[in-house]
């Protein structure tokens, strides 16, 4: 267990971190993997809770268990992969640590220790970061149907029934469980803290898992985000489920399993003992198929568009290097 890394889970927007429990579960006790959860700040009721807030939540989780010298998988679900991929930033293996007043330095420690870092990023249902920018920024301010802004309370109301958003294939009673742990979700944390936002994708090697059925964040949209993580240079590895938008819930023993495959490619090593076998930066989605016109514009060409803006990113960000 010792040689293997320390799960570390970001929830999304209005979640708690107890809605991770069906794969931890499992993930613990058939995989004697240690779990983490992170709490979002901007779901714990204050309306002052910003991006940053959230962004120091899901650290202290990751240097909680680097300072030790283990490394870290982050497992981030839809708004959380925002401050999951930020998160990154001071913990992959080419960060240089920052040395400051509260830890000085020790003259009769002959090397340093190694700390851990972050080895992987796991996006479920989520998007990739864009460096400087906050989490409405791409969608110039303008907040999708499902929810509205409240400026009295300074919080995000969904607007949507949360069951059909999030939970539409878990079983009745237990979705409306979920729905009654819903929490408040402060507006600062998703209109704000642009500069403190990292492509934390672009550092190390990543999984993601799309939802083919998600009616919270189209499919297509998520094929598009993995399609410009590609075209910018990213290592994304793309598994799809068909589930709502919390495969974790509505089908955990899957999603375990592909949180299991991610650690076994970022480690090298088979989580239960055996060496890992092989694996390619392989495609798991459905085919787009010649005559069926429509799965073009479903499963192939938001991957392919994606690919084409991510390049037209990096061209972009090229140019303006040169200009200045």
């Amino acid at each position: 267990m010792s040689s293997l890394p320390t799960l570390v889970f970001v929830p999304g927007a209005w979640h708690k971190p107890t809605c991770y429990g069906k794969i931890t579960k499992i993930l613990e006790e058939k995989h004697k993997l240690k779990c983490v959860l992170v709490t979002l700040q901007s779901t714990t009721g204050s309306p002052a809770a910003t991006f940053k807030d959230d962004l120091d939540a899901a650290c202290d989780a990751i240097s909680g268990e680097t300072i030790k010298g283990r490394d870290v998988v982050v497992i981030a679900h839809s708004y959380g992969g925002m401050v999951a991929n930020s998160a990154i930033k001071d913990f992959s293996p080419n960060s240089v640590p920052t040395l400051t007043s509260a830890d000085p330095p020790d003259n009769n420690q002959s090397q340093p220790p190694t700390p851990g870092h972050v080895i992987g990023l796991i996006l479920i249902a989520s998007g990739f970061t864009l460096t400087g920018m906050s989490f409405m920024d791409p969608f110039f301010g303008r907040p999708p149907p499902s929810w509205r802004v409240n400026s009295e309370t300074g919080f995000a109301d969904l607007v949507a029934s949360p069951r059909e958003m999030f939970y539409h294939d878990v079983p009745e009673e237990e979705a409306e469980y979920w729905v009654s742990q819903l929490t408040t979700h402060s507006l600062k944390s998703l209109f704000e803290g642009g500069e403190f936002a990292y492509a934390g994708w672009m550092n190390v090697p990543a999984w993601y898992i799309g939802t083919v059925e998600d009616r919270g964040l189209p499919v297509a949209v998520q094929r598009m985000g993995v399609g410009i993580a590609r075209g910018m240079g990213a290592n994304v590895v793309h598994r799809e489920m068909q589930t709502s938008h919390s495969p974790f819930l509505s089908q955990p023993e899957q999603t375990a399993r592909y949180v299991v495959d991610a650690i076994e490619a970022f480690t090298g090593k088979s989580v239960a003992g055996e060496p890992a076998r092989e694996r390619g930066n392989e495609l798991a989605v459905p085919e787009a198929r010649f005559l069926q016109p429509l799965t073009w514009f479903k499963f192939g060409l938001p991957l392919i568009f994606g690919r084409f803006l991510g390049r037209c990113v990096l061209i972009f960000n090229g140019v303006r290097r040169l200009w200045r």
